[in-house]
């Protein structure tokens, strides 16, 4: 537990520090606001999917079912933020820095948000795939 723990620190860790860079000039009050809401965002988004995804899926109890869903969706929230906060802050930085019209941010916006379903779609299977491999596992080790 204490590896799963030190991988999502190390995770959001790489998110932020990213995240911070990618934003470029822009003040820091306005980079914190943008990560603090970017995650609480991408928490969201990933709750929705771990509910989509546990459907089906029979955990031999309430404890076991809470902590995985604490597990998949903290892990999977900071790799869902990694795929779409720093291009979006890079993006924002060249607004800012008065090198990308609004037009552009708009095209480029449209892409990333495909590329997000997509990574969506990819993670659907495989958060469903793992719920299920952990509840396999331990029903072998009953």
């Amino acid at each position: 537990m204490i590896f799963i723990i030190m991988i999502a620190l190390v995770i959001y860790f790489v998110l932020i520090a990213w995240t911070w860079q990618s934003l470029g000039f822009i003040e820091k009050n306005k980079k914190v606001v943008f990560i603090i809401v970017g995650i609480i965002i991408m928490y969201a988004i990933t709750w929705i999917i771990y509910q989509i995804t546990k459907v089906g899926v029979e955990y031999p109890n309430e404890e076991m079912k809470n902590s995985i869903q604490n597990i998949l969706v903290a892990i999977f929230t900071g790799i869902n933020g990694m795929i779409i906060m720093p291009q979006i802050g890079k993006m924002l930085d060249k607004i800012n820095e008065d090198e990308m019209k609004k037009q552009e941010f708009t095209k480029k916006l449209i892409i990333l948000m495909i590329v997000f379903v997509i990574s969506i779609m990819i993670e659907i299977g495989y958060m469903k795939d793992t719920q299920q491999g952990i509840v396999k596992i331990y029903h072998t080790m009953q």
